[in-house]
C-alpha cells in the first residue's frame, strides 16, 4: 500500500481556470463549498500530491504516474477495463452459438450501453454518500460475481443478457466515483486533468488491445473460459484498490435521516444538476461531440461491405479512431501546456464531427482510415470540459455529477447509433454519415455558444464580443499551471 505524503482530504481538486472568477460569480449547483476550498497552502500537502503545478507542462504525463495511489488506480482501471471489452466478445459469441441468432447478438452488444441511464440516474448518489474506496471495490466485486453467474453450467440466455445489464448499470457508478476520486488523489487540477486523460487513454487502448486479445483466446479457448478470466480481472481491479488507495470518508457529509433514501437523493442530485445551467452546458458539450462521432464507427461494417475490403480491412477501419484518440490524446497531455489544452476545447470540440463529412464522396480505403483517424483527435477537446466541470459542480455532489456526466455520454452514443442504424435503412450511406457531421457541427457550435455566455464572471445576458456583446469582463484568473485568459479561444471561422 502506498505511502501517503500528506494528509487526506476530501474536497476536490485546488482552483482550475475559471475558479477564480466563479467566486464573484455567486456559487453554483445547490448549497456546495465554494471552489477552490480547502486546506490552505500552509496546511500541509495533499495525498499523492505530485510536483508542483507549474512542473506539470514539464513532466506531462510522468507528473501523474509520480503519484503512487495513481499506479495502482490505473493498473486497476487496466484490468477492468480489458476485461469488459473481453466479456462483450466472449458474451456476445456464446449468445450467438446458443441462439444462433444475430439479433440477440446484437442485442447483447447493445445492453452494454443502454443500462448506463438506469445506474447514472437512479444510483448515482453512491457516488458521494459512501466512502469511495468502499464503492470502487464493492462494483468490481458486482461485476466479478455478474460475470462468473455467465460462466455456471446451463445458465439460460435471458440470465445472460440480465447479467450484462448487471454489468453496465453498475459501471456510471463505479466510473463517477473513479473521476471524483481522482481529485482527492491528485490534488493539483492540472494533474486531474492530466489523470482523466490517462483513464481515456486506457479506454481508448482497451479497445485494441481487448478485441485482439478476446478474438486470440476465443480461438484457443471457449467462451465460458474467457468469461471465467473477465471475472478474475474484476476481482484483481478491486484487490488493487483496496490495498493500493486510502480509505477516505464520504464527500456527502449528511448523516441518519438528513441523507433521505438513495432513490430520492440520487434523482434530487440529478435534478440539481441540471437545474443550473453553466452545468447544463457543460454535460451538454461533453455528450454531443461523441454522440455524433459514433455515427460513422456505427455504420463501418456495412461501409466495408460496400467497398469489398473483407475482414482485413473491415478491422483497420475499426481500429482507426481509437488510433487517433490514443495519438492525439497522449501528444496533448505530453507537449502542450494547461493553457493551449484548454484552448483547443472548443475547436477541437467542432474538428471532431467534420470529418464525417468527407464520406460524402465515398472514399476508399486509406482516405476513409485517414478521415477515422482525424475524427479520433477530436477526443483532445475533453481537457477543458473536464476542467470547467470540475470547477462548477459543488464538492458534496461531484462524484455524482461524474456518474451523471458518464452515464449521458454512454446512453447518447448507443442511442445515436441506433439511430445511425434506422436511418440507414432509408438513405445511403454516403447521405447518413456526412450528415451526422452536418447536424452535429450545427448542434455543436449551438452548445458551444451556450458554454460561452455562461463562463463565470461573464454578466448574464451577454454574449461573446464577436458575436456583438462584451468580452467576458472576468479577464485572466489564477490557475495553479500559470495565468490563464480567456480559457478557449474562439472557434475557427465561429468567431464564437
Amino acid at each position: 500500500m502506498p505511502s501517503p505524503s500528506g494528509p487526506a482530504p476530501s474536497g476536490r481538486p485546488p482552483a482550475c481556470p475559471e475558479e477564480g472568477a466563479a467566486a464573484g460569480a455567486g456559487p453554483s449547483v445547490g448549497a456546495g463549498p465554494s471552489v477552490g476550498a480547502g486546506p490552505s497552502a500552509g496546511a500541509g500537502p495533499s495525498v499523492g500530491a505530485g510536483p508542483s503545478p507549474g512542473e506539470v507542462r514539464a513532466d506531462g504525463y510522468r507528473a501523474v504516474f509520480a503519484v503512487p495511489e495513481f499506479r495502482f488506480v490505473f493498473a486497476a482501471h487496466l484490468l477492468s477495463s480489458l476485461g469488459v471489452v473481453v466479456c462483450e466478445i466472449a458474451l456476445t459469441v456464446l449468445v450467438f452459438r446458443l441462439t444462433a441468432s444475430p439479433l440477440m447478438s446484437a442485442l447483447t452488444f447493445a445492453l452494454g450501453l443502454l443500462p448506463y441511464v438506469l445506474g447514472g440516474t437512479l444510483l448515482s448518489a453512491v457516488a458521494d454518500r459512501y466512502p469511495a474506496r468502499r464503492v470502487l471495490v464493492v462494483c468490481d466485486v458486482l461485476c466479478a460475481l455478474a460475470a462468473a453467474g455467465m460462466v455456471l453450467p446451463g445458465t439460460p440466455v435471458a440470465a445472460l443478457l440480465v447479467l450484462r445489464c448487471v454489468i453496465a448499470a453498475i459501471a456510471p457508478v463505479f466510473a463517477g466515483t473513479r473521476a471524483a476520486t481522482l481529485g482527492e488523489i491528485l490534488g493539483g487540477g492540472e494533474l486531474f486533468v492530466l489523470g482523466r486523460s490517462v483513464i481515456r487513454i486506457v479506454n481508448q487502448s482497451a479497445q485494441l488491445a481487448g478485441f485482439g486479445a478476446g478474438g486470440l483466446l476465443l480461438a484457443l479457448v471457449s467462451p465460458e473460459a474467457v468469461l471465467a478470466l473477465t471475472a478474475g480481472t474484476f476481482l484483481g481491479s478491486a484487490l488493487l484498490l483496496r490495498l493500493g488507495t486510502l480509505a477516505r470518508p464520504a464527500r456527502d457529509g449528511a448523516r441518519g435521516e438528513g441523507r433521505g433514501a438513495l432513490l430520492g437523493a440520487s434523482l434530487g442530485g440529478v435534478r440539481r444538476l441540471l437545474a443550473d445551467r453553466r452545468v447544463r452546458a457543460l454535460l451538454l458539450l461533453s455528450w454531443l461531440p461523441p454522440a455524433f462521432v459514433v455515427v460513422p464507427e456505427a455504420l463501418l461494417i456495412p461501409y466495408a461491405d460496400g467497398l469489398g475490403v473483407g475482414p482485413a480491412g473491415m478491422g483497420l477501419l475499426m481500429c482507426s479512431m481509437p488510433v487517433g484518440a490514443v495519438v492525439a490524446e497522449s501528444l496533448a497531455g505530453s507537449f502542450l501546456g494547461p493553457r493551449a489544452r484548454t484552448r483547443l476545447t472548443f475547436p477541437m470540440g467542432v474538428f471532431a464531427v467534420l470529418p464525417s463529412l468527407g464520406f460524402a464522396a465515398q472514399p476508399s480505403l486509406g482516405w476513409a482510415v485517414l478521415l477515422l483517424v482525424l475524427t479520433g483527435t477530436g477526443i483532445s477537446y475533453n481537457f477543458g470540459v473536464d476542467r470547467w466541470f470540475v470547477a462548477a459542480v459543488p464538492d458534496a455532489l461531484l462524484g455524482q455529477a461524474m456518474t451523471v456526466m458518464q452515464a449521458g455520454r454512454m446512453t447518447i452514443m448507443g442511442s445515436a447509433m441506433g439511430l445511425a442504424g434506422a436511418a440507414a435503412e432509408y438513405a445511403p450511406l454516403r447521405v447518413v454519415m456526412p450528415g451526422a457531421g452536418v447536424v452535429g457541427a450545427v448542434c455543436v457550435l449551438a452548445v458551444i455558444r451556450e458554454v460561452r455566455r455562461t463562463a463565470p464572471g461573464r454578466p448574464a445576458g451577454t454574449v461573446p464580443a464577436a458575436a456583438g456583446g462584451v468580452r467576458d469582463p472576468a479577464g485572466p484568473v489564477r490557475d495553479p499551471a500559470g495565468p490563464v485568459g480567456d480559457p478557449a479561444g474562439p472557434v475557427p471561422g465561429t468567431e464564437n
